[in-house]
């Protein structure tokens, strides 16, 4: 059975890499992410938030407004979401590159997808951040040299191994305030990141940001 896929933007920077969204898949803006979707002539489905970086709401396109005060920002509150409504793969645009705050909420929701056995993704215009908890990440073959870098997130992750990579690890431990894996790069060839216990955050910086 296909699985559906819930496409979620933010008011961060947008790049429109790999936003294919299928008859089965969900697009929706949380909040200013709206106006990232109308510049590239994109329609969500649902538009929701505290709608306080929208000045008009779309006519036609089902909302959902929030208040300010509130203890979710709007990117968890559409992952909170969609995932009553039976979503399990997320991918998450203008995630990355607005407030620096923001952008490390995303990045600790999108590890709380992994903890929680579920499938996410940041694109972001010049890098892509995955994520991997207790278990394997596959990457296909990736072009020499791209940068990879490789980050225990909320405590430590033992049994790491890394293979494809300049620098390969086996049953490493890595330390969530020490940055050791940092900069690797890519050999040319299929990219696998395990993690026997913990989670990892896993970033692949794209051509423009390897300037």
């Amino acid at each position: 059975m296909e699985q559906k896929t819930a496409y979620i933007t933010g008011a961060g920077s947008f790049s429109t890499r790999g936003f294919a969204p299928g008859p089965l898949d969900a697009v929706v803006a949380a909040d200013g992410g709206y106006e990232s979707l109308r510049r590239h002539g994109i329609r969500p489905s649902l538009v929701l938030g505290d709608m306080d970086s929208i000045n008009r709401l779309p006519r036609g396109i089902a909302s959902l407004r929030f208040p300010r005060s509130k203890d979710l920002t709007d990117m968890a509150l559409a992952l909170r979401l969609l995932q009553a409504r039976g979503y399990r793969r997320f991918k998450l645009y203008g995630a990355l590159g607005g407030r620096l705050d923001h952008s490390l909420a995303n990045v600790h929701l999108l590890a709380g997808l992994g903890r929680a056995g579920m499938h996410g993704i940041i694109v972001a215009p010049e890098v892509t951040v995955l994520h991997v908890s207790d278990g394997i990440l596959t990457m296909p073959a990736l072009p020499k040299g791209v940068p990879i870098s490789v980050f225990a997130w909320g405590g430590p992750a033992r049994g790491v191994t890394l293979s494809g990579l300049r620098y390969p690890l086996c049953e490493a431990a890595l330390d969530p305030f020490i940055p050791l894996g940092v900069s690797n790069e890519a050999t040319g060839g299929p990219v696998r990141v395990q993690v026997r216990d913990g989670t990892l955050i896993v970033t692949v910086l794209h051509a423009k940001a390897q300037a």
